[in-house]
């Protein structure tokens, strides 16, 4: 049973870090990049670290793509102000 959950969360981490190389749209990637975050925290989970799942959860699938979104919604604006000036 012990193999199976580590089989399919490791699929699960597989499949999500492939999807946000994949995806183009910065936005789309931290979404994708929170998901990753929650993957590989039930992945430590399911080798006994909760301690290491609950870092990750909060840095991981919080913290990072919340700054990533920030950052890209900051670029953004200054993008849009600098084409409005010139």
């Amino acid at each position: 049973m012990d193999d199976a959950l580590i089989t399919v969360a490791l699929l699960l981490v597989a499949a999500t870090a492939t999807a946000a190389v994949v995806t183009r749209d910065p936005v789309h990637q931290a979404l994708v990049l929170a998901v990753l975050g929650v993957a590989l925290a039930l992945l430590f989970t399911v080798l006994q670290a909760p301690d290491v799942a609950l870092s990750q959860l909060a840095v991981g699938s919080a913290l990072t793509p919340l700054l990533l979104l920030l950052s890209v919604r900051k670029v953004r604006r200054r993008r849009q102000r600098k084409g409005r000036t010139e």
